[in-house]
């Protein structure tokens, strides 16, 4: 049983409207001063759930790579895409935010009837949609696609830090930290800084 048996609540309003595929869509990394921000979208089975599936910030780290596994193995569709730093510094971050969710909608196997976007905002999503703020807190697909972003972001991260060690990104993941600003302070920007972002601090 699922520690949130409400996830599917909106989804089933959805199914009894007449839509026959609703999507959840999600991105992370909105906030870093580094690296591309991610976005999943999923299509989940009816009525899937884990007792871990929740908002990806609520979740720990180890509990998110198994959800991570199972959402891939056991979804009706997924995928997972990005914008890059210099898109982000071309377009800003809420269009560069929605440029990843279009682009993961668009890499789904399957086209969905709905998006359900999490958020405020649906600029430029092609499909149709309903934006729901908090959606990973109160959709089973959104949540599902929160987890699918932070874990492959928090993985490019890691492979980052391995490019560009000096900056300890697999200690921060590029968020605004105390060391990431002091190693910023100490080495300047590297490649995958967004220029934007640091003119604003």
């Amino acid at each position: 049983m699922t520690e949130h048996p409400d996830l599917w609540q909106l989804e089933e309003s959805c199914f009894a409207q007449g839509v026959g595929t609703v999507c959840g869509v999600d991105e992370a990394g909105a906030g870093p001063l580094a690296g591309r921000v991610y976005a999943g979208a999923v299509i989940l089975p009816r009525g899937w759930s884990h007792p871990y599936l929740n908002d990806s910030k609520k979740v720990t780290p180890r509990r998110r790579e198994i959800l991570y596994d199972l959402i891939c193995q056991q979804a009706e569709a997924w995928a997972v895409a990005w914008a890059e730093p210099e898109e982000i510094d071309q377009i800003n971050i809420l269009n560069a935010r929605m440029l990843a969710m279009e682009r993961a909608i668009q890499g789904l196997a399957k086209v969905p009837n709905l998006a359900l976007i999490d958020g405020n905002r649906s600029t430029g999503i092609s499909v149709p949609n309903q934006t729901v703020v908090k959606g990973d807190q109160k959709s089973a697909s959104i949540a599902a696609a929160s987890i699918l972003a932070k874990v492959a972001r928090d993985r490019y991260m890691v492979d980052m830090a391995r490019e560009y060690p000096e900056y300890a990104f697999e200690r921060h993941k590029g968020y605004p930290t105390k060391l990431h600003y002091e190693r910023l302070a100490h080495y300047g920007p590297c490649p995958i800084h967004r220029r934007t972002f640091l003119k604003e601090k």
